[in-house]
C-alpha cells in the first residue's frame, strides 16, 4: 500500500519563457509526454486531486510549463513541473517547433546554480509504444545526466493477458539505460505506488532513475 500522502498541492505559475520559471528552491520532478497520453490525469491522481491540474480542452494547445508545489504528510516539499505536450499532429508545425527551445531552457537551466531538478517522468501510451520523440527525449536527458523514468499509460485499455507481451516489445525499443518502465493507469491507479517509490528514490539519490528489484 502506498504510504505517501499528499497533504497539499498548489498551482504556482505557468511560464511561456524562461523568465516565467518559478524561482523556488524546491527539489523538482518534471513530467513529459505526448499531448494526448493522459499526463494530466496521471498528475491529478498523484496529487490525489488536491489541486486542479491545468489542462486545455484541446490536446496540444497548452504551450507553457506549469509549476506546482506539493507537500507530503512526512513534511517533504517538492515541485512538480508539467512540461508542454509534444507530438500532436493538429498543432501547426511552428507551434510544435517551440517545444524543444522552451523545454531545453528549462532542462539545461535547472541543472545549474541552486535549482534542483531530480529527474523526469516520461509518460507514453502503452498501446502506441515509444516513438522517435520519446527516444530522442530519453537520449537528450541522458546527455544532460538527468535521470528518467518511463511510465506506460492507459494499461487498463489492454487485457491483462496482452499487457506483458506489449510491454516486453516496448522495452526492446527503449535505450539500454531505461529498460525498467512502469505500467500506469490514470483510471485504475495501477502503478502509482511504484511511481511514487521511484520518485522518492530520485529525491534521495539523483543518480537512480531505474530499479530492477521493485515489485
Amino acid at each position: 500500500m502506498n504510504d505517501i500522502i499528499v497533504r497539499k498541492a498548489s498551482f504556482v505559475t505557468g511560464a511561456v519563457n524562461s523568465k516565467g520559471f518559478s524561482d523556488w528552491d524546491l527539489p523538482e520532478i518534471a513530467f513529459a509526454g505526448r499531448s494526448n497520453v493522459g499526463k494530466s490525469s496521471a498528475l491529478r491522481l498523484m496529487v490525489e486531486k488536491r489541486c486542479k491540474v491545468r489542462i486545455s480542452s484541446t490536446p496540444g494547445r497548452t504551450r507553457e510549463i506549469n509549476f506546482f508545489s506539493v507537500e507530503l504528510s512526512d513534511g517533504l516539499s517538492l515541485g512538480f513541473v508539467d512540461l508542454p505536450g509534444f507530438g500532436y499532429a493538429k498543432v501547426p508545425l511552428w507551434k510544435r517547433d517551440e517545444w524543444a527551445p522552451l523545454v531545453g531552457k528549462y532542462l539545461e537551466g535547472r541543472k545549474r546554480g541552486r535549482y534542483n531538478l531530480k529527474g523526469v517522468v516520461i509518460f507514453c501510451d502503452l498501446r502506441r509504444g515509444p516513438e522517435e520523440e520519446e527516444i530522442n527525449l530519453l537520449e537528450w536527458l541522458d546527455e544532460l545526466k538527468i535521470p528518467a523514468i518511463m511510465a506506460f499509460t492507459k494499461s487498463d485499455k489492454l487485457s491483462k493477458s496482452k499487457r506483458k507481451p506489449v510491454l516486453m516489445a516496448n522495452r526492446k525499443v527503449l535505450p539500454s539505460f531505461c529498460r525498467d518502465p512502469i505500467l500506469f493507469s490514470g483510471k485504475s491507479g495501477d502503478g502509482i505506488d511504484l511511481l511514487w517509490k521511484r520518485l522518492r528514490k530520485m529525491l534521495i539519490d539523483p543518480t537512480v532513475g531505474e530499479s530492477k528489484n521493485e515489485g
